[in-house]
Formats: structure tokens, C-alpha cells, sequence
């Protein structure tokens, strides 16, 4: 709050004009400020007298830079365009908004160089902690130095417990073996893979766990294609296999993110090829509106909102000064039945 001085000059009310209404010291004033359980009862109620009195309002923006530290805290996403990694982005900001931290959220869009291009403007800004769905290993050193003390939280990654970081991951192991359980056991033996396991690392865990799962089952032929994750590479694959004599088709398509699950979908009925009756079709993820498609859409489901709560719960514990329970969290996922899959025709 700012004062008349004389004529028309205003000013902000300063701890200097509080001390000496209170008749302490700047000091004293700072202590009632920051640390009041360590101020006499009697001065402490003088020193909040003056202030009701003088109207004072702290600078926080001020007091936070000579600190060193702001009350922004960075959340940097994988892929905006994913309705998952905005779920995650919808957790941590339900579990911020309730103080005094402002998020500011940047797109690496898959890109490492724009990866790095915000990390470094995140260490600028002096941001007070991080959330990251890396399209990298942040653990790397080169990466290290670019966040610096800043307690940073990966999410979408198991970090190992040496780590100084935190994260927060689905076990897509048992996603992509529940994935396998599902098929085989409606007894699909012709089953395709598609996504590139190359291109993140749960896409990898989960295609892994996939695989594995399938060789404890006799007769199974597993093929794989490594597309980008998106839809319109599943358009492009279902088409391919639309094109495909019957004999030759599969009878089951496993997809490494729902995005591609729901190309290959929407493809393959667009050629003509039944959805479940000729070809089944898993996805992973669940995003919001796989249950609203023409063949709601069997997938698993992860977590995500969850994912940014606890991320944002594990960021906020570390910024108040105190140890979470657990630095490395892994949440369960959660196969979801619908109508896109089938005993084989």
C-alpha cells in the first residue's frame, strides 16, 4: 500500500515506517514477518498493530528475489497434444492452486533441443522447483547442470533410487503383460504391435512385457510395426492391413499409446474390416474419450490426474523443507474391457 507524502507524491509503506510506528528496529519487523514464534508477545502485537494501522502489503516478488528463489514452479510436458500428459498438467495444477504457486507450463513437443532450450530458460527464471516429462534422460549430466539445486520431479520415468531426483511412473510392465493376458486368452494367436519402442522408454517397457508374455504362449505370431505415436501413423497401418488378404491379416492389433490405437481403428472400418469380429484392437492409455469412439476402445488405463497430483504433492513437500515419505512412486494400471475386443472370428 503506498501513502501521501505531501502534494501529490506517493509512496509505499515501508518496514522502515513500521519499525519506527512500533518503535523497533527493521529487524524486529523482519522477524514479525518471517519468523514471529521468535518475537516477544507484546512487541510482536506492536509491530501488527503498525501494520494494520499503516496498511503495510510485503513485496513478495521482491522478498522471493532476494531469496533467490520465485514461487513459479516449471512443468514441462512431452507432447501437449496427448490428452494423457494434460491430464497429468490438470493434476498438478489442482494441487497447487490452493497456495501461492504460479505454474508455468512449456511443450517440448517430443524435440530435444526444445527440451533443453526450456530447461535453460526455466534455470533463468530461477523457477522454484520442476516437474518433467523428459523426452531424455534428465539424469544425464549434461542435463543435470541445467536445473542445477532446483528439486525437479520425472515423470513417466522410474528413476533409480541413487537418483537426487523424484518421479512418479505407471508400471507399464504389467500394463503390456496385461495387455498380452487379454488377448491370449480370448485365444488370438496372429497379433500385431504397433509403436516404436525406440521412441520412449514405457513404450519400450510395455512392448517388452508384451513380448515376454507372449512367448509362454504356444503358436503365437507376434509382428512389429514401429510407427510414431500418433494417429496418423495408426491410419497408415490399418490401411495396410486392411489391403491384406484375410488369411494374412491378424487377428488382434496391440497398440503402445491409444493415439495409434485409434488410427488403426478408425482406418480399418473405413476399408471395411470389422472391429472386434475380424480384428481386435487394445490401446494404452485410456484417454478421456476412447469410450465415446463408434467402437469404444479397449485399453489400459493409466492414472494420469493421479500422476499430477503426486507429483505436484512430492515437489511441494521438498519446497516446505521437509523429506517425502517416498521419493520414487509407482502407480498400478488398470486393464479396461470394452467393445474393440473379441474371441477371433
Amino acid at each position: 500500500m503506498s501513502r501521501a507524502t505531501g502534494g501529490n507524491t506517493v509512496r509505499r509503506v515501508s518496514r522502515a515506517d513500521v519499525a519506527e510506528r512500533a518503535g523497533v528496529s527493521h529487524g524486529t519487523v523482519s522477524h514479525v514477518l518471517n519468523h514471529p514464534e521468535r518475537v516477544r508477545p507484546d512487541t510482536r502485537a506492536r509491530v501488527e498493530a503498525a501494520i494494520a494501522e499503516l496498511g503495510f502489503v510485503r513485496d513478495e516478488a521482491a522478498r522471493h528475489l532476494r531469496a533467490g528463489y520465485s514461487r513459479t514452479i516449471g512443468l514441462m510436458l512431452l507432447d501437449a497434444w496427448n490428452p494423457s500428459f494434460m491430464e497429468i498438467a490438470r493434476g498438478v495444477e489442482e494441487r497447487t492452486s490452493d497456495g501461492p504457486w504460479t505454474v508455468l507450463m512449456s511443450n517440448s513437443a517430443r524435440d530435444t533441443v526444445r527440451e533443453q532450450r526450456y530447461l535453460r530458460e526455466y534455470a533463468a527464471r530461477r523457477v522454484a522447483g520442476l516437474i518433467v516429462i523428459p523426452n531424455d534422460h534428465v539424469d544425464d549430466p549434461a542435463q543435470l547442470q541445467l536445473h542445477g539445486d532446483v528439486p525437479l520431479v520425472v515423470v513417466d520415468r522410474a528413476e533409480p533410487h541413487g537418483s537426487g531426483t523424484m518421479s512418479v511412473a505407471v508400471d507399464d510392465a504389467a500394463g503390456g503383460a496385461a495387455m498380452a493376458e487379454h488377448l491370449a486368452a480370448l485365444g488370438h494367436r496372429r497379433i500385431v504391435f504397433v509403436g516404436d519402442p525406440a521412441s520412449q522408454a514405457p513404450v519400450h517397457t510395455r512392448f517388452d512385457a508384451f513380448r515376454q508374455t507372449l512367448e509362454r504362449v504356444d503358436g503365437i505370431e507376434l509382428e512389429l510395426f514401429p510407427a510414431p505415436l500418433t494417429v496418423e501413423a495408426g491410419l497408415e497401418i490399418g490401411r495396410e492391413l486392411a489391403g491384406r488378404p484375410p488369411a494374412r491379416r491378424p487377428t488382434a492389433v496391440a497398440a503402445g499409446v491409444d493415439l495409434l490405437a485409434i488410427g488403426v481403428l478408425q482406418s480399418l472400418l473405413a476399408h471395411g474390416v470389422r472391429v472386434p469380429e475380424d480384428i481386435s484392437i487394445v490401446g494404452y492409455d485410456d484417454i478421456p474419450f476412447t469410450a465415446q469412439l463408434s467402437v469404444p476402445l479397449t485399453s489400459v488405463a493409466r492414472p494420469h490426474h493421479r500422476m499430477g497430483l503426486v507429483a505436484a504433492e512430492l515437489l511441494l513437500t521438498v519446497l516446505a523443507g521437509e523429506q517425502p515419505a517416498q521419493r520414487h512412486v509407482v502407480l498400478p494400471p488398470d486393464l479396461i474391457i470394452r467393445a474393440s475386443t473379441g474371441v477371433p472370428g
